[in-house]
């Protein structure tokens, strides 16, 4: 039987871990498995469409790179699965805790320190958040980090760098995964009596297990039926799940994405790789 292949996008090292991990617990469930990795998203996505993988573990940002893609080709991209760890997140505008500012208009002619410029969670997210919230965003200056761009974020780098400026005064705003802001107040980047909460986004969601018309039923059937039935009480399978930051895995939705797909449409942001593709 051919193997089920997985593109995963290698942001760290521990991403060879995690899938090596997985395809024993596959293969061992009778599952013949194996995984590619990708430099960025963007090859991701153009592999999987040429059929180099059959599945992939996108960003949201990769997912509706692939979406609009498979729109344009006249396809069907579906989302099967994702962490429970992806759903409902939120990103949060921090400013100095002595700062003046008390809402997000109050940035006018300031400068906000962002991740990456392909982020979600740390750039497209929470601009898009601020300009509704009453921020013109024309009148702001927005300094990006662009730390390992084509990783949609995922290496926080970037975000590690917009709260380090912030402390320097570099910036006077940063913008961040809620989840990072309090990393970076346990490692000291950004210490939690130093900076306060100016603002905080609408939920969304995250990273999903992609999937494109054409793909054996049967297989992806299997595939997510025993990824749900995964459990974090079971210790060789907690390790892997603990590596990859969840506690259960849950079908895919895409209601989560909505907000995203607002700010790539505002700021243009897959127009030239839609086209491309």
């Amino acid at each position: 039987m051919r193997p089920f292949v997985l593109g995963a996008v290698a942001y760290d090292p521990k991403v060879v871990t995690i899938w090596e991990g997985f395809k024993e617990f596959f293969d061992a469930r009778d599952l013949p498995f194996d995984f590619v990795l990708f430099h960025n998203y963007e090859r991701q996505v153009r592999a999987h469409f040429a059929g180099v993988v059959d599945v992939a573990w996108n960003s949201p940002l990769a997912w509706l790179q692939a979406e609009r893609v498979a729109r344009r080709r006249g396809r069907r991209a579906r989302a099967v699965a994702m962490r429970d760890t992806d759903r409902d997140l939120m990103s949060v505008v921090v400013v100095r805790a002595d700062d003046a500012a008390v809402r997000p208009g109050d940035l006018a002619g300031r400068r906000i320190g962002v991740g990456a410029g392909d982020s979600p969670q740390a750039t497209l997210l929470p601009l898009r958040s601020l300009g509704q919230a009453g921020l013109d965003l024309a009148a702001a200056t927005v300094v990006r980090h662009d730390v390992l761009l084509g990783k949609h974020g995922d290496h926080v780098g970037g975000e590690r760098l917009a709260a380090a400026a912030l402390l320097r005064g570099e910036v006077d705003a940063a913008c961040v995964l809620d989840a990072n802001l309090l990393t970076f107040a346990a490692e000291g980047t950004l210490p939690a009596d130093r900076v306060r909460v100016l603002h905080s986004t609408a939920p969304y969601d995250h990273c999903n297990f992609t999937v494109l018309d054409g793909v054996d039923e049967a297989v992806i059937e299997r595939f997510t039926s025993l990824l749900f039935g995964m459990s974090w009480d079971d210790p060789p399978v907690r390790r892997l799940m603990d590596l990859e930051g969840l506690r259960a895995w849950l079908p895919g939705r895409t209601s989560g994405y909505l907000a995203l797909e607002a700010a790539v449409d505002q700021f243009g942001t897959l127009d030239a790789f839609v086209a491309s593709t």
